[in-house]
């Protein structure tokens, strides 16, 4: 009975062996073939400029292309829920903000979570703040909010996607204001530039797309978002400087669909790592006033779990229910 028995377990623990041999030796080729990395925003914005240059370094230790693609639109959310449903083999991976992953699930409904993605790393925190045209009568945010005070509805704000920070931040000052402000939406921070650039919206709240208008003088930064003041601009508030304790916590990171294999996850983590380090890299993170960090997809994970708890104290503070699909 028991040599039964044996012979049994034998046979099943072969019959694994089989299954799982394909498995792991794809595992360890990995890749064999172009990586893609679809970009969860428009060309031409921040997100896009960091990650093509991160890809290109990073092909010397994949040993394969990868290759960049934009798909823009709902704050990132449109890219993600195609993402989502990509085989996890490793071939078809993201670079969004944790916005899309933690922040847009919880405001409205959208066919993915964040348990839909393994986070794979994470390789910038983001810069953001407030803009308006320099040729506008807002020398400083508390004119942009005086001016909303006393004419709601009028000032109109251009994002690169409704849920996010720069979204949020705004829509947090409102509500201790007491003042009624229109968010203008778009595919990413391109177009916002675009936006406020031609006199479509008021102004923008946004990443740094916005910065070398700053410089040149065609735009105005009259608030930021960080935890501290802005090296370029240390006579800019923070929005915790003006009395709104808020903070815009958002990176940059890479995510592959559920169900990647943990040793392409590392496979990927390692080479996107090792390419943070170029010079190159460096120089084009420095050049958008963002800061070059790093946490691996463990760490990664955890940050995101944090954060998606802290931003839901926040929407249940602002009283944001959650839209519900049609």
């Amino acid at each position: 009975m028991k040599a039964k028995r044996s012979k049994v377990i034998s046979a099943v623990v072969l019959g694994l062996l089989f299954v799982l041999l394909p498995v792991f030796s794809f595992a360890q080729d990995y890749p064999t073939k172009t990586v893609n990395v679809i970009v969860t925003f428009a060309p031409g914005g921040t997100l896009d400029t960091a990650t093509r240059i991160l890809a290109t370094k990073a092909e010397k230790f994949l040993g394969q292309p990868a290759i960049v693609s934009n798909v823009g639109g709902g704050g990132g959310s449109v890219a993600l829920a195609q993402v989502a449903t990509k085989k996890p083999d490793g071939y078809e991976i993201t670079s969004c903000t944790s916005t899309g992953l933690i922040r847009i699930p919880q405001l409205r409904g959208v066919p993915y979570s964040s348990d839909d993605f393994i986070p794979v790393m994470h390789f910038a925190a983001v810069e953001s703040g407030v803009v308006v045209k320099s040729d506008s009568p807002y020398k400083t945010f508390k004119d942009l909010v005086e001016y909303a005070r006393k004419n709601p509805g009028k000032v109109t704000y251009a994002t690169s996607g409704a849920g996010s920070p720069m979204h949020m931040a705004m829509e947090f000052v409102a509500m201790k204001e007491g003042i009624q402000w229109t968010h203008v939406p778009q595919t990413g921070g391109a177009p916002g530039l675009t936006a406020v650039l031609g006199g479509h919206v008021t102004a923008m709240s946004d990443s740094t797309e916005w910065l070398p208008h700053v410089k040149e003088g065609s735009l105005r930064l009259v608030a930021t978002h960080g935890e501290k003041r802005m090296k370029s601009f240390p006579d800019v508030p923070t929005f915790r400087d003006l009395g709104y304790d808020f903070i815009n916590e958002t990176v940059f990171m890479i995510a592959a669909p559920k169900g990647t294999p943990a040793a392409v996850i590392k496979k990927l983590d390692e080479s996107f790592r090792q390419a943070m380090d170029d010079p190159q890299f460096v120089q084009t993170i420095a050049n958008i006033e963002f800061a070059v960090s790093y946490r691996n997809s463990a760490d990664t994970k955890k940050y995101l779990d944090d954060a998606s708890m802290r931003f839901a104290e926040l929407i249940k503070k602002l009283g944001i229910q959650k839209e519900v699909a049609k």
